[in-house]
Parts: C-alpha cells; sequence; structure tokens
C-alpha cells in the first residue's frame, strides 16, 4: 500500500474508564486497512471507546502533518515503515512513547529517540513465477538483479515506501554511485513491468506477466489467502544472508506532539502492541510478524528469530531522504 492513494474512514479513542462524553482521537493510518481494522474493532470493543480513521499512504501522512504543524487534527500515526516516523521525530513532532509501552518491544525495533514504538515487521524477499523460472536460477543477491539477463523479466514498484530501504541498504553496503548505476539498471530491466505498488507486483509475477519482484513477503501470503493455494503460479525465496536486498522493515506508530488528547493517543498505542494487540495481528491476515509482548505470528512464516537480514538499524535506515533523492535522479519517483 505505501503509493499515492486516498482511502477515508475514522477512529476515536479513549482511556481508563472512558473519555469525556464528545471526546475523540484521530488516526492518521498509513497501514494496511486489514490490519487497522482488527486492531480498531477490538480497542473499541474493549474501551467502549468510538474510533475516527483516516487512512491513506504514510508518506502522503508524513507531508500532510508537517504541513499542518501544531493545527494536525491527528492524534496518532500508524505507518507501515519507520523512515515517515523517523522524518517526523527529526522535526520535533512526534511526543515521547510511554515507557511502559516502549518495554512491551524490543529497543532494536522502536525509534533511537522513544518517539515511536514499533509494532509488526516484515522482510523483503524475491517473488518469481514458478513457471518461468526455477530456483536455481534465482540470484542471490538484490544486486543481480542489475544484469541484462533480467531485461523483461523483472517487475519493479519503486514508488513504493517499501522499496526505499533497499535503497538506503544498498548505499550503506556498496555507496551512493554504486546505488545510483543498480537503480538505472534496474530501471532498464523492468522496462514496462514499472507498477504503482507490491500488490500489483505480486499479481503480475503470479499471471506470468514478469519472471520475478521485489516485494514484502506478506504480499504474497496475502495473495494465497484470497485466491487460494491451487491459482498460486509464484513463489518466494530470500536472498543470502546479510544481502543488501534482505531487510526487515518495521511498522509503527507514534502520537502527535500537537495532540490535544495525550493520554487517550498513548492508551492506542498501549493497546496495539499489547498481548491481546499483538495476538490479533499474529491470528490475522496480515501476515506480519508481531513485535511486541512476546507474541510469535500463528501463520505458516518463516520464524522470524531465523531471519538472517542485512544488518542495519533503525537509525541507519533514518527518514528515507538519501534513497528519494536518488529514485527522483533516476525518474523513478
Amino acid at each position: 500500500m505505501a503509493t499515492a492513494g486516498v482511502l477515508a474512514g475514522s477512529l476515536l479513542a479513549g482511556c481508563g474508564g472512558g473519555p469525556p462524553a464528545g471526546a475523540a482521537i484521530t488516526l492518521y493510518n498509513g497501514q494496511h486497512v486489514q490490519t487497522t481494522d482488527a486492531l480498531v474493532t477490538a480497542f473499541e470493543k474493549q474501551t467502549g471507546i468510538t474510533v475516527d480513521v483516516r487512512s491513506d499512504d504514510e508518506d502522503v501522512f508524513a507531508n500532510q502533518i508537517v504541513q499542518e504543524g501544531a493545527r494536525s487534527p491527528a492524534d496518532v500515526f500508524y505507518t507501515e515503515n519507520s523512515p515517515a516516523l523517523e522524518y517526523l521525530q527529526e522535526r520535533g513532532l512526534l511526543a515521547p512513547v510511554d515507557r511502559t509501552t516502549l518495554a512491551r518491544v524490543p529497543s532494536q525495533y522502536s525509534s533511537p529517540g522513544g518517539d515511536w514504538v514499533g509494532v509488526t515487521a516484515r522482510v523483503s524477499v524475491l517473488i518469481y513465477n514458478t513457471t518461468l523460472v526455477k530456483p536455481r536460477e534465482l540470484p542471490t543477491s538484490v544486486m543481480q538483479l542489475a544484469d541484462p539477463r533480467w531485461r523483461g523479466k523483472l517487475a519493479l514498484a519503486a514508488a513504493e515506501t517499501d522499496f526505499q530501504p533497499i535503497v538506503t541498504s544498498i548505499v550503506k553496503s556498496h555507496g551512493t554511485q554504486a546505488a545510483l548505476a543498480w537503480l538505472q539498471a534496474v530501471k532498464t530491466n523492468a522496462g514496462s513491468h514499472l507498477y504503482p505498488d507490491n500488490e500489483t507486483i505480486t499479481s503480475m509475477v503470479n499471471r506470468g506477466q514478469a519472471a520475478v519482484g521485489i516485494i514484502n513477503q506478506y504480499y504474497w501470503y496475502r495473495q494465497r489467502y484470497d485466491v487460494g493455494a491451487a491459482a498460486m503460479h509464484s513463489a518466494i525465496a530470500f536472498f543470502a544472508p546479510h544481502d543488501p536486498g534482505y531487510i526487515v522493515n518495521v511498522s509503527g506508530a507514534a502520537v502527535l506532539r500537537s495532540s490535544r488528547h495525550q493520554a487517550d493517543a498513548q492508551r492506542l498505542l498501549a493497546f496495539i502492541v499489547s498481548r491481546k494487540g499483538q495476538e490479533i495481528i499474529a491470528h490475522s491476515q496480515s501476515y506480519e510478524y508481531p513485535l511486541g509482548s512476546g507474541v510469535t505470528t500463528a501463520q505458516g512464516l518463516q520464524p522470524f528469530d531465523t531471519l538472517a537480514p542485512a544488518p542495519l538499524t533503525i537509525g541507519q535506515l533514518g527518514d528515507g531522504s538519501a534513497a528519494i533523492a536518488l529514485l527522483q535522479k533516476v525518474q523513478l519517483l
């Protein structure tokens, strides 16, 4: 979901024995609607609080929050990826998260500054059409997708905010010039297979319109759930351990410093990373890895503790601005 497209809805929240009459909090939701709906429904049922949600892409909301400043109606911001939260934290627009909430999540998956909390994780993988490509033919590094052998076969969604951490990782591993050269090459290889989002990549590779693509793993699992295993003509594969294309992306949530309902907003964050909130994610069709309260996924994903991603910290992934600049330079944005 992280390309520009608008979806609207609403969320009201409160704390303790319930909010004062007429009290409400507003959630700017950049996460997948399925994930947020499940959490919001449970939060409303548990607290008796009505919730008002606005959904859009996280980059759209991050820029909107900057423009709105202290006038923003948002109380909570929930994202798919950490750079949008880091972007707002750098501008002093987020409030510190309650320590008890932060303590529910391993510190490496939340804000180094304590201004947002990690909620779930996903991992970048290669999706391939099982008729067009055999497992032995797959690249073991994301860098190999620049090879001309993938010309006309590669699907790419460079406008996805999910793609920015991969660019950042390549810069950290190989340098800016190498990242630029790689972007130029994969742009050429993608040709007409430049798509708006990961959902489209997943669908096109499954249909054989493209041979391979880069996605977060949960898009493949969600399509399999939607269409059934018999209709799947694709599979996913991990890059080699610690490859720059092997990235764990963190979804997080924050309270805006400008919120006029700080306690209620903090209560929502606490619920999302509580055992109940994380169990909802673990048993849902979000196919993400819960990060809080010691909960593990109940879905058939590769165990989180067996993943071997590139050794990048949240701080090193940063706010995504360097990746955006490179994507703009090669006209992929």
